[in-house]
């Protein structure tokens, strides 16, 4: 009776504080590009969480398609320019995506004139905490860029991705009855 393997997770490969970039070259874990695409993973995971808790439909709808254009920008991070792999790549047309969304839904909430906190319902609470993340990853990935062309796309897609949480955030308060949180810069913990 033959012995069937089991496939498993752990390989070990990365036990020496390296991993391999789409196309097979090692790099330390600390680098910036693979911190960069990291926090793009974490922003993948708090979106899944923020789905979980929106209660509109079109907001979850949305924020799945969201995920999956996650890996393309991840799938973009961990492979260098110079690599013989061939990911897809951000385009232009994915963050224009994402503006078309914004366009859709901010006649629901409107223009603001006014700071707000993060918060409100629990669904918008968790929209906040994926906007945060998203601002996040995109100083990471200007720090791997350095302003250059390369990452230009991929900076320009977590920009309107930012902007667009915000605003389905807005719109998850909305649906909640909780509406806007406004901040009150002459309230503080100690007044």
């Amino acid at each position: 009776m033959s012995k069937k393997r089991i496939t498993t997770v752990y390989t070990g490969l990365g036990d020496d504080g390296k991993t391999s970039l789409l196309g097979g070259k090692r790099v330390r874990k600390s680098s910036l590009r693979v911190g960069a695409y990291g926090e793009v993973d974490e922003l993948n995971s708090v979106l899944g969480v923020a789905c979980v808790k929106t209660s509109d439909p079109r907001v979850k709808e949305l924020l799945r398609g969201i995920q999956n254009a996650l890996f393309t920008v991840g799938s973009d991070l961990a492979t260098p320019q110079d690599s013989t792999f061939s990911p897809p790549r951000v385009t232009a047309q994915m963050a224009e995506k994402l503006e078309a969304q914004i366009d859709t839904f901010l006649p629901e909430v409107g223009e603001l004139r006014e700071f707000v906190l993060p918060g409100g319902s629990e669904g918008a609470a968790y929209l906040h905490l994926a906007r945060a993340v998203c601002r996040r990853a995109e100083r990471s990935v200007e720090a791997l860029f350095e302003g250059s062309e390369e990452g230009r796309e991929i900076l320009v897609y977590l920009n309107r991705l930012s902007d667009l949480l915000f605003v389905l955030a807005r719109v998850e308060n909305k649906i909640a009855g909780t509406g806007e949180i406004f901040v009150d810069f002459g309230r503080s913990e100690d007044g």
